[in-house]
């Protein structure tokens, strides 16, 4: 994470300035500026990472040796520790992009540079026009209260979506309703007790988010989450085109997109990220709510979307354009939820809420 420096000898690189906030407690080193161990208060850091010209989309260029090399590598190029609230608004007049930020709170076992690499490439592949907010752990930043942003949008993966839920969760008790700025929430491949979800979700309040998860029913990780739990179905696993969960996702407004076609690497635990039409999906589609149609959208590998519990194919495995329009996240934030029992929750036993 030591800062280099780019010189006019350099080729043309792409840069993505964002926030970091962490928990975690410095290390004195800035190679790697934080620990795994939790300090008392969070800390902000404004990161510029530095990403290579050429390199294929979804992929992140760890450096072979250090210094990186900006021509191959992913690289840093600017840290700033951020102290007072003064700097703070500076920065995000700085950097606002339209009055849309996006927060990126990863998943468990990730390290301070994973995280920081991961949401830049993601930012950069996705082509979104959003300001990039990075949490490390939960916080209490006042985000919300910043007059420059006008929305935001909340994208979580793995464990990471646990502690999202229950963050929204609380607010949700200590508000009566979810701050209206947060208007999409994003939760990749959530290991999640679906169950759990479910409460966390019907004590939110309205109005809600508009939610959108992905899965995939060939997640190993989420697999072996599963087993370790018992056997409890986690939420990013599930076949959303099949009894109780169409039902049950139309009833609570929630999108679901399948991913289980779409060529994973590894795990398959980071297909949203490791797609390129899935990251540009994210960023030019369900950020914006626009509409996905087949006039503006070209999907190149298996996908299936779920909104309001009608199923739509979009692309197939050789490769083809969208065949048929489908609205993602059209709908406006809703006024009104169902009762519990008539949602997600449904016949679902309460659950402690743990992951």
């Amino acid at each position: 994470m030591t800062p280099i420096v780019l010189t006019a000898a350099t080729p043309k690189t792409s840069q993505v300035s964002m926030l970091v906030a962490t928990t975690r407690e410095p290390s004195g080193d800035p190679a790697t500026l934080f620990t795994g161990e939790r300090s008392p208060k969070p800390y902000l850091t404004a990161v510029d990472v530095s990403i290579p010209p050429k390199r294929a989309p979804g992929t992140v260029q760890w450096p072979k040796r250090l210094p990186p090399n900006p021509a191959t590598d992913f690289a840093v190029t600017s840290v700033k520790e951020i102290d007072t609230v003064p700097q703070g608004r500076a920065w995000f007049r700085q950097n606002i992009q339209g009055g849309h930020a996006l927060v990126f709170v990863h998943g468990f076992n990730n390290k301070y540079e994973d995280s920081v690499f991961r949401l830049a490439q993601i930012v950069h592949d996705s082509g979104m026009q959003a300001t990039p907010l990075l949490f490390t752990w939960p916080s209490r930043a006042q985000l919300t209260a910043d007059a420059d942003v006008k929305d935001i949008t909340i994208l979580a993966h793995s464990m990471g979506t646990w502690l999202t839920m229950e963050a929204l969760r609380q607010m949700g008790i200590r508000d009566g309703h979810v701050n209206s700025k947060i208007h999409n929430v994003i939760l990749a491949s959530p290991d999640i007790d679906i169950q759990v979800f479910a409460k966390q979700f019907a004590e939110m309040g309205t109005p809600t988010p508009k939610f959108t998860i992905f899965v995939s029913q060939d997640d190993k990780a989420l697999a072996v989450s599963s087993f370790i739990t018992g056997r409890v179905s986690r939420l990013g696993a599930i076949d959303p085109t099949v009894e109780p969960y169409r039902s049950k996702l139309e009833a609570a407004g929630i999108t679901a997109i399948d991913l289980t076609k779409v060529k994973g690497e590894g795990l398959n635990h980071g297909k949203f990220a490791e797609s390129p039409e899935i990251v540009q999906l994210i960023g030019q589609r369900i950020i914006t709510g626009q509409t996905l149609t087949d006039s503006n959208v070209s999907l190149g590998q298996g996908l299936t979307a779920v909104v309001g519990g009608t199923v739509t194919t979009i692309g197939n495995v050789a490769a083809t354009a969208v065949a048929a329009p489908v609205t993602v996240l059209e709908q406006p934030i809703q006024g009104n939820r169902r009762p519990a029992d008539e949602t997600l929750q449904g016949d679902l036993k309460p659950q402690p809420l743990t992951q």
